[in-house]
Formats: structure tokens, C-alpha cells, sequence
């Protein structure tokens, strides 16, 4: 009796020792994994943005284009008039000069009193050239804007990049020995439980993922990410070979023809947020903090039943089923 109540000390004490240690490999993995996380939804939300900005540059250049054909058919109209009537013009003739009118507080109170000395139909003419000109430099000004605001989000995408790549090469030179460790402090663990405590344990690991109805479009995107299950973890991949956590849920409810970014910022934003009670297959599982910046939510997984996920965890690993339950959890979304 007095072997047996030593023996479940010892095995108490070893527990507690190689829990503590397992804990904190785990923490430790965990830290890392979110740290690239959150330097990869950075990345990705950054390309959302370059991406943003280039359409932007893209629709004022063609409305300056716009505008500076219709200056060069109001000046050519101009022009025409200058030339029907050069007979017996001089240099400072009124519509010469509204040609060589180089703009300005001069220029305009210029304009304004040549037009004061033209008819009704020659001054519609030279007016319309006027307003055609000075809309497109207003044009051309915003088209420069928009092209100074795309340089500066392709710069900050290759700083995200950049720091993206550091944070990954971080987590590699780490994780093989904590994992290493993991696995170790985690077989001492396993020895020092009883048999009916690894029993309980493998049964509550074991059950289905199939449970939870949901939507016909969410049974789907969650059918269609548990067929990528074992495909590698790339960061800032969507497919078809790998993938990472945003780019997964994108490629998913891409299924249903339901648009979402790559980036986790703009997906927990993609429908009404859904209390963890209430969980429907395909529903959008965040992780990391909720604040009024979106970079700081950096991991997504999608419901598939049984308080499990589908996801793309991180460098090194595979798509996967993961309980829901982590520290970082911080809400759901049903994407519309």
C-alpha cells in the first residue's frame, strides 16, 4: 500500500514537471506561430491594398485621358476659329491670344476680358476650350496622386514581404527542436498518465467532425476545404497545391460563389458575426485580437462540426482538423 501511494506521488510529481515543460514548448510554438501569422495577414492585406490602389491609378488615368482628348478637340475647334478668321488679325487678336494663354490669376482675368470682346458663339467656343483644360489638369493632378498612392503601397508591400520572410525564417531555425522537445516532454506526459486517462484523452481527440448543419453554400466551402486536408501550409499561397489560413477560406467559399480577399482583415468583415454557441458548418473561426486595426486578427479557420476546424496552420505543417478552443480565439463570421 505504502509502494503504491509513493508510486502515484512519483507519477503525480512527473506529471506536473513534464506538463509544465510541455506547456511551455507549446506556448512557445504557439508565439511563434502567430507572430509570422500576423506578418503573413500583413502581408496579404497589403497586397489587398497595392492591388486597391492600382485599379484606382488605373480609372484616373483613363478619365485624364478622357479629359485630354476632349481639351485637344476644344483647342483644335479654337484653332479652326483662329484660322477662319486671321485675315487682317493681329499678333494680340483676342482669340490668339486665348491660345497662348498660359494660365493663372493673369491668365484667368486675362481670359475673362477677351471674352468680354468676342460674340456669344466665338466666346462659347474659347469658353469650352477653357473648361476643357482646366478639368484636365485637375484630372492629371489626381491621376498623379493616384499613382504616388500606388509607389507607396508597393513599397509597403515589399517591407511586408520582407518582414514577412524574416518572421518565417525565424520560426524555422526554432520550431524543429522545440518540436523535438514537444515530443519528448509530451511521451513523459502519456507514461505518467494512467491507462483510463489516455483512453478518456484519445476519445475526446477522436470525435467526428461531421456534426452541426449549416447552410447548403457553408456545407459546401467546408466539404470542399476538408478535400485540401494534407496539402502543405506556404504562406501567402491560395492554391491549388498549398496554401495559407486566408487563402484556404478564400479558395473555400469561392465554391459557393462568394467573393472574399486574401487577407483575414477584410474576411472578418465578410458577413455578420456569429456567436460561438450558435456555429454553423463553413462559418469563418478569427484568432488573435480584436482592435480597430484588422492586422492584428491573423489566423482563420473554417467550422466544420464538433467544436473542430478545418485550416492551413503554419510553415512546416499541412491543412488539418484543429479544435476550435485556442486562447486567441476571438470570434466567427458566415460569410454572405
Amino acid at each position: 500500500m505504502k509502494k503504491a501511494r509513493e508510486t502515484a506521488r512519483h507519477r503525480s510529481k512527473e506529471l506536473g514537471v513534464a506538463s509544465a515543460g510541455l506547456a511551455a514548448a507549446q506556448s512557445r510554438l504557439d508565439e511563434l506561430a502567430s507572430g509570422v501569422e500576423r506578418q503573413v495577414e500583413a502581408y496579404n492585406g497589403e497586397l489587398v491594398r497595392l492591388r486597391q490602389a492600382e485599379q484606382a491609378y488605373g480609372q484616373a488615368r483613363e478619365r485624364q485621358a478622357a479629359a485630354d482628348v476632349e481639351a485637344e478637340r476644344a483647342r483644335q475647334a479654337v484653332a479652326l476659329l483662329a484660322a477662319e478668321s486671321y485675315s487682317g488679325m493681329t499678333p494680340m487678336d483676342p482669340v490668339i491670344g486665348m491660345l497662348i494663354d498660359e494660365g493663372g490669376v493673369d491668365g484667368f482675368l486675362h481670359r475673362a476680358s477677351l471674352l468680354s470682346q468676342l460674340g456669344d458663339e466665338r466666346a462659347r467656343i474659347l469658353r469650352r476650350m477653357s473648361d476643357a483644360q482646366e478639368v484636365a489638369a485637375i484630372l492629371g493632378e489626381q491621376a498623379q496622386n493616384a499613382y504616388d498612392a500606388q509607389q507607396a503601397a508597393s513599397e509597403r508591400a515589399r517591407q511586408a514581404k520582407l518582414a514577412a520572410e524574416a518572421a518565417v525564417a525565424r520560426q524555422r531555425r526554432e520550431t524543429h527542436t522545440l518540436r523535438v522537445e514537444r515530443r519528448q516532454l509530451q511521451r513523459r506526459v502519456n507514461a505518467a498518465r494512467s491507462h483510463a486517462e489516455l483512453l478518456a484523452r484519445r476519445r475526446a481527440l477522436a470525435l467526428s467532425a461531421a456534426g452541426a448543419a449549416g447552410s447548403a453554400g457553408g456545407n459546401l466551402a467546408a466539404n470542399w476545404a476538408l478535400t485540401q486536408l494534407g496539402k502543405p501550409y506556404v504562406w501567402a499561397a491560395a492554391g491549388p497545391d498549398t496554401y495559407d489560413c486566408s487563402g484556404l477560406v478564400m479558395r473555400a467559399w469561392e465554391q459557393v460563389g462568394v467573393h472574399l480577399d486574401h487577407w483575414t482583415g477584410t474576411q472578418w468583415t465578410s458577413g455578420p458575426h456569429v456567436p460561438l454557441d450558435q456555429l454553423r458548418r463553413g462559418d469563418l473561426l478569427f484568432f488573435g485580437r480584436i482592435t480597430d486595426d484588422p492586422g492584428t486578427i491573423h489566423h482563420v479557420g473554417i467550422y466544420v462540426g464538433q467544436g473542430q476546424m478545418v485550416h492551413a496552420p503554419q510553415t512546416g505543417d499541412v491543412v488539418r482538423v484543429a479544435p476550435i478552443w485556442r486562447g486567441d480565439l476571438v470570434g466567427a463570421t458566415r460569410p454572405q
